[in-house]
């Protein structure tokens, strides 16, 4: 164990682990472990974690950022689905923060079908999200939790680029706006390939959400607003008009609804904010 990280793991610690489990990173899953014991901990000062956050990791692999985690925060609960990391993270943790063993809880599950977390409350989520489910699984855990005030996620640099984008920006789209939805959006920090094993063949990108104070203001549902969100990108180089179409019923209906929510009917997508996509599902005509 090194001296200079304490209880975190570094590359030997993090070999051996595997090993003695069997376990080999799968791309299936999207894994790829932390190694660096800096990089967890500038995760968890870049995260903010203060001493009593309640933190939700999902993925967390071997705990390399459990452990950082929990030397900060109040609580940690993990969710992981792989069976054999599932089961050696408590043994992890209680040899390595043997007084920080009660203050860990572990969720085996899939994330995208995780309802309810034992014990208090998440006030945080700190995470390394596996690059194939990354913004799924933080909409999902964003919409699940809304006591999760202030979210820090790593995931491949070109999906951060994507939910940090504002309107206007080529890579604005569908994450952009959903995730504008629940928080404000900030790109806060790149991560190189070299702190992975195995080592990814993409850079990757840290993504600060901090929630919304006030809800965006709108009669629609969101699950109204995400209709018309899904239905503008999903032909993202037409007319909101032509776009809206099938949504609206018509193009002369989606006219109307755009119109009315004081919108061009030729804009495209990519131009609108969260609120503006809001004003269009509350104009929609029903019935007609």
């Amino acid at each position: 164990m090194s001296t200079e990280h304490g209880a975190l793991l570094g590359p030997a610690e993090i070999r051996e682990l595997a090993a003695a489990l069997g376990v080999r990173p799968t791309k299936q899953r999207g894994q790829n472990f932390v190694i660096d014991a800096n990089t967890v901990r500038r995760i968890v000062r870049t995260a903010e974690v203060r001493p009593d956050d309640v933190v939700v990791e999902v993925g967390p692999g071997l705990g390399s950022l459990t452990l950082a985690l929990l030397e900060t925060a109040a609580h940690v609960t993990a969710v992981e689905i792989d069976d054999a990391l599932a089961g050696a993270l408590p043994a992890t943790v209680a040899a390595r923060l043997p007084h920080k063993a009660t203050s860990f809880g572990l969720v085996h599950s899939d994330a995208m079908l995780v309802r309810e977390l034992p014990g208090p409350a998440p006030t945080a989520l700190v995470a390394n999200l596996p690059y194939n489910v990354a913004v799924p699984v933080l909409l999902h855990m964003l919409d699940t939790f809304p006591t999760i005030e202030r979210t820090l996620v790593m995931v491949q640099a070109e999906v951060a680029d994507r939910l940090a984008a504002g309107p206007g920006s080529r890579v604005y789209g569908v994450p952009s706006v959903k995730a504008n939805w629940y928080a404000d959006v900030k790109r806060a920090g790149s991560i190189g390939r070299t702190v992975f094993w195995p080592a990814p063949n993409v850079d990757s990108g840290l993504v600060s959400l901090v929630r919304r104070a006030e809800p965006v203001k709108t009669s629609a549902s969101k699950r109204e607003v995400f209709a018309v969100v899904d239905a503008a990108f999903a032909q993202r180089r037409k007319t909101l008009r032509a776009a809206l179409s099938g949504w609206a019923g018509s193009a002369a209906a989606a006219e109307a609804a755009l119109v009315a929510a004081g919108v061009s009917p030729q804009a495209r997508g990519e131009a609108l904010t969260v609120e503006e996509f809001a004003r269009i599902a509350e104009h929609k005509e029903t019935g007609a």
